[in-house]
């Protein structure tokens, strides 16, 4: 379990007293170039960066006033300091908060597809903070710290301008929606969130002014996305349909999340798929005893088990998929574009998302019965999911940011493709679903990957 940021041991770097500095890091001239233009780049809520441009940054008066602030406080830096300004610093501003909230919601998950949303919500926030502060950013153009006083040292690297601060929007957006989705953690996201933000200070890289207002930024964006994400379906009020071949049970898990907001498809139907074979059609047959004959082994059953519970007890690659985006944007030296790699976030968990709203919507359609309601002799390796079987989500989740993993990082598709397969097979392996629900869910998730592919290519970022 990777270390979390816990109340007690937030650190006020404006009372650290004891003067250290970090090694200064040069930035290649070209660098300040990187993605400038990303003030312009579509937004998921947002109509677009430019609403929500920030007022003038300090004048020159005023922002002398404020080096000698950062200079006192760069004066002050200890070796305690210098760990939490790297631990801040890593990779880019999206990295940090998805680990939190990975760590959270690994305690305390979200029936359904409950957690999918909540990744889908918060790097959604995230990518729309950041092409708000790449709007006001180069709108005003205000120096770094550094950039002003060539005694002051910045012990991180920097490349784009100050005004505002986009680690303290990352932190505004990402603490507010946190907090939302879980409200016993909102003390301690806010403590983390000001951290954040000082730590910025501290390192040479923001002026205080830039911080407040990314802050506040990052929150009105999520406010925003948030807000956007509440109009969603109701509670579901249908009935639970009878007849042979059909599903048997009360409750459904995740009827109601059909009606759940789209970003990319234009009807949760969109890429519905035919209906499975008939009930008592050769075709079933056949694919019953495919699932009934099936050599279970040890090795198949644990991996069974790896994926249905080994993402810290969560199914899937739920969680995967954030630490997979942070490793290959670390590889490419994404660290230079906050705005791309909170991009890369926000495609792949938005395909995750509409594919559990895209399968839910068709087994929703079809209430096809689980194998094990075929034939009751049937022993599953995990216990069988309170809802359809056709067609799988776990194929569909697995397809779906796999596509999109494969046009962000296109050296590494054999890997996700390889995912993609074991994810869906092991629920055959696992007795809860018949083959056609694994290819139609395989299907349905490149559709909807390739959507949001589509979606990423029209942008032209």
């Amino acid at each position: 379990m990777r270390k979390l940021l816990v109340a007690g041991s937030v650190v006020s770097l404006a009372l650290v007293a004891a003067c250290a500095t970090l090694s200064p890091v040069e930035v290649a001239p070209s660098a300040a170039l990187a993605d400038k233009d990303a003030g312009a780049w579509r937004t998921w809520v947002l109509k677009s960066g430019q609403e929500m441009r920030l007022p003038r940054p300090p004048d020159a008066a005023a922002t002398a006033i404020e080096l000698q602030e950062v200079r006192a406080l760069v004066s002050q830096r200890d070796a305690a300091a210098a760990e939490r300004i790297r631990y801040w610093d890593f990779q880019s501003p999206s990295q940090r908060w998805n680990d939190m909230l990975i760590d959270i919601n690994a305690a305390t998950p979200f029936p359904g597809g409950g957690s999918i949303r909540a990744f889908a919500m918060l790097n959604i926030a995230l990518h729309d903070a950041m092409i708000a502060t790449w709007d006001s950013k180069y709108a005003y153009n205000r120096q770094r710290p550094a950039a002003m006083d060539p005694l002051l040292t910045s012990a991180v690297p920097t490349n784009s301008p100050s005004y505002p601060c986009e680690h303290s929007v990352a932190a505004g957006a990402a603490a507010t929606v946190i907090a939302h989705l879980y409200p016993k953690e909102a003390h301690r996201m806010a403590a983390a969130a000001e951290e954040a933000a000082r730590s910025r200070v501290m390192a040479g890289a923001a002026f205080p002014t830039d911080t407040r207002a990314g802050l506040s930024l990052g929150r009105a964006v999520a406010a925003r996305v948030i807000e956007q994400m509440k109009t969603e379906g109701g509670k579901w009020a249908g009935t639970v349909p009878t007849g042979p071949g059909l599903w048997k049970g009360t409750n459904p898990v995740g009827v109601d999340e059909v009606g759940w907001k789209l970003f990319v498809l234009g009807s949760p139907s969109q890429f519905r798929p035919g209906p499975p074979p008939v009930h008592d059609s050769p075709a079933r047959a056949a694919e019953l005893a495919e699932v009934t004959d099936f050599k279970r082994t040890p090795f198949t059953n644990n991996k069974v088990t790896y994926w249905q519970f080994g993402q810290l007890g969560q199914p899937g690659l739920l969680f995967r998929l954030s630490e997979e985006v942070g490793r290959r944007l670390a590889e490419d030296g994404a660290h230079a574009s906050a705005p791309r790699a909170a991009r890369a976030y926000a495609l792949v968990h938005v395909a995750h998302y509409e594919a559990w709203i895209a399968s839910q919507d068709a087994k929703f359609q079809y209430w096809t019965a689980r194998p094990s309601q075929f034939d009751a002799t049937l022993t599953t390796v995990i216990p069988t999911p309170p809802f359809p079987t056709y067609p799988s989500n776990a194929a569909a989740l697995g397809a779906a940011p796999a596509t999109v993993l494969t046009y962000l990082f296109p050296r590494e598709k054999a890997r996700y493709e390889e995912w993609t397969r074991e994810f869906g097979e092991s629920r055959l392996w696992a007795g809860i679903h018949f083959r056609s629900d694994i290819t139609s869910g395989w299907e349905l998730g490149r559709q909807v990957g390739a959507a949001v592919v589509a979606r990423a290519k029209a942008d032209g970022a």
